[in-house]
């Protein structure tokens, strides 16, 4: 008997995946990153005003955001590893989405801040195109693919930023969440069309380490509180203490379980490895140096004449300050394409920090006018261009295909946490360095800026100490 009804043929829709080209679509999918980070730092005193909060509440935006990332992206990472990576993806993608356009309504904080909780595993996004990346193109096209996706976040930024800062001026901070919804929704039809199917029969089928999750959880959540509320709290508080006493105890917990157990979240033994011990060092170093030099770039441009140091440039002109960050990691990762074939890993993450260390510096001696911070951000572009793709690199040639997943979401942790670091000293110099009128002042721009080329100089000699070790070695 025949109701009407025709069978669905999915010929067109595997014939449409055919003709749409993979790694588009993962750089398309690991933008997200770029566009939930775009929604952060630029908008903390929109948010302030238009939800009646303190810039201090209001930094919670940042902190809740950055904690969920940090627990996720190693979870996802393992996860990637497993048969089902394009629901992992499609999942994760779907989150996100769920997170914006609970931020995008909010009607009060509480609720804001529980959408930037789950635009947290934007985070984990880029690992997880990286898995997909290794497992299903060519070989040929392997290398080109992870140092590319590995950079997307900083390329992606000079795009997001400029455009947070167009919206959020124009019509509000809810338009610029609400695009973030719009852009999720085509990504994720993306992948669900460019994406193999699951399961993938080549991957293992390992159960997820649930035990060492939660503890690397607690102690990363630990370990972000403490550096994101220490200066509030008081460094020698009973609060900060006991946080970091929490994130210690965890973190060796999770260390001494992680090897003995046969399948752990994070293959502790890879670390020994000498080049990716140098990527993950320079993750955490470099994270934390450079984030304290575009945060306070960043601050410059937007805060006013009256201090002495700001420039002054309105929300909607502000965002393009990272416009030559994006530039300069773009170039930056399309030369190390070429370059790659005549020099070593290891040497290009030399050159990458030594950019690094010279925009820091330069930012430190020469931030007056709106042209040097600039120049700044198109070296710093340059800098993490380098860096991101030589870091994953290195770590892709010591670690089995099946550990891989794991082991490059764990250097974008090392990145996080470098990061929360660097945020939580510049608060803390520029707390302590107010004006009456509650503006940072230039002794505390200036020692911040200070800190970040000094931090960046001593990742500089490491990496150098350990090129010229490797040099010996060979001679």
């Amino acid at each position: 008997m025949s109701w009407g009804i025709s069978t669905f043929d999915p010929k067109p829709i595997n014939s449409l995946r055919r003709r749409v080209s993979l790694y588009p679509v993962l750089a398309y999918a690991a933008l997200t990153s770029s566009v939930v980070s775009s929604l952060g730092m630029l908008l903390v005193p929109n948010i302030s005003h238009e939800m009646n909060v303190s810039i201090s509440a209001a930094q919670w935006m940042l902190t809740i955001n950055l904690l969920v990332g940090a627990v996720a992206t190693p979870i996802m990472g393992r996860l990637s590893d497993g048969p089902h990576k394009k629901a992992l993806l499609l999942w994760s993608i779907a989150i996100i989405l769920a997170g914006s356009l609970v931020a995008a309504l909010a009607p009060n904080f509480l609720v804001f801040l529980i959408g930037r909780a789950l635009q947290g595993l934007s985070y984990g996004i880029v690992p997880v195109t990286i898995s997909v990346a290794r497992r299903y193109l060519p070989e040929d096209r392997v290398r080109t693919a992870v140092s590319s996706l590995s950079v997307i976040v900083a390329t992606g930024l000079g795009i997001g930023y400029p455009l947070t800062g167009l919206l959020a001026s124009a019509f509000g901070f809810r338009s610029a969440f609400g695009f973030a919804v719009i852009f999720l929704i085509t990504a994720g039809a993306a992948v669900w069309l460019a994406a193999p199917g699951d399961p993938d029969e080549q991957a293992p089928r390992r159960p997820l380490d649930i035990p060492g999750a939660t503890l690397l959880g607690v102690g990363l959540a630990a370990l972000v509180v403490t550096v994101s509320e220490g200066a509030r709290w008081g460094w020698g508080s009973v609060w900060t203490v006991g946080a970091f006493a929490i994130a210690v105890s965890a973190f060796v917990w999770w260390s001494q379980f992680e090897l003995r157990t046969p399948n752990p979240l994070i293959n502790l033994r890879v670390i020994r490895s000498p080049d990716v011990l140098l990527a993950h060092s320079t993750a955490i170093g470099l994270g934390a140096a450079m984030y304290i030099g575009l945060s306070i770039a960043s601050l410059i441009a937007q805060s006013p004449t009256t201090t002495e140091y700001g420039i002054g440039l309105a929300l909607s002109v502000s965002g393009f300050v990272m416009l030559p960050l994006s530039v300069g990691s773009l170039g930056a990762n399309r030369f190390v394409r070429y370059i790659s074939r005549y020099l070593k890993m290891s040497s290009l993450l030399l050159c990458g920090a030594a950019v690094v260390t010279s925009a820091a510096t330069l930012i430190a001696l020469a931030h007056d006018e709106l042209w040097e911070i600039l120049v700044g951000m198109f070296l710093f572009g340059v800098g993490i261009g380098m860096t991101y793709a030589a870091m994953p690199a290195l770590i892709a040639r010591s670690v089995a295909a099946e550990e891989l997943g794991s082991a490059v979401s764990f250097n974008q942790v090392l990145r996080t946490v470098g990061g929360t670091f660097g945020s939580a000293v510049s608060g803390a110099v520029l707390a302590t360095h107010l004006a009456p009128d509650l503006h940072p002042t230039e002794g505390g721009i200036a020692l911040a800026l200070l800190i970040s080329a000094i931090g960046s100089a001593a990742v500089l000699l490491g990496i150098s100490a350990n090129s010229i070790r490797l040099w010996r070695k060979d001679h």
